[in-house]
């Protein structure tokens, strides 16, 4: 069985950068890693990416919190569980801590409510180790706005939104140290990457070249 790496944090967190390096430097290792993000990651997935992600569009919490939901099931079915029984390994961009701490805190549908939703879409695939970016959402939000990008739907949410997201982020790691390592996101990009190498030194360890 293969691995599953996820990594988390705030929007403008540098997420995606660390998910492309890290995959790099797994390679290098000899390790067949394979990188996917969410939502997306297989074609009925990114069709709903552009739905929960559309500015023009209403989306309740509820119906938001299932729409992510249904991409991760599809993604896990279609992508993720064959690529771990194969021996390979799985960097996402996002997994189901995303849903909690967006829809759970932020949306105020409940941790515990989310979760289950999300673990029969999943049947109960857990991580093996999760990454933290963690950063000041109002450095995340500056980061957002010098991509030159118009924020899509989520990204438009006030302050109150983000500081909701980032404590209920902390809690899952202070609950959860084993799983969830925590990385200074404000270090550049080269020292993030350095500090994620060593937060799965221990898996790395027991990964044979392939």
């Amino acid at each position: 069985m293969g691995r599953l790496i996820t990594i988390e944090g705030l929007d403008g967190a540098g997420k995606t950068t660390l998910a492309a390096g890290l995959v790099q430097e797994l390679r290098s290792r000899g390790v067949r890693a394979h990188l996917l993000r969410e939502p997306g990651g297989v074609v009925l997935a990114e069709r709903i990416r552009e739905v929960v992600k559309d500015p023009s569009l209403r989306v309740g919490a509820r119906a938001e919190a299932l729409l992510y939901a249904a991409a991760r099931a599809q993604l896990v079915e279609e992508a993720v569980r064959p690529l771990l029984e194969a021996d390979a390994w799985v960097v996402l961009d996002r997994f189901l801590d995303s849903s909690l701490v967006y829809q759970g805190a932020g949306r105020g549908l409940g941790i515990d409510e989310v979760r289950a939703v999300n673990l029969f879409g999943t049947g109960g695939l857990a991580p093996d180790r999760t990454l933290l970016l963690r950063v000041d959402p109002g450095v995340g939000r500056s980061r957002q706005s010098g991509r030159g990008e118009a924020p899509d739907r989520l990204e438009r949410e006030p302050d109150d939104f983000f500081a909701a997201i980032a404590a209920a982020y902390d809690a899952i790691a202070a609950a959860e140290p084993e799983r969830v390592r925590v990385i200074d996101a404000a270090q550049s990009p080269e020292a993030v990457l350095s500090a994620a190498v060593d937060a799965l030194a221990d898996l790395t360890a027991q990964a044979e070249p392939r």
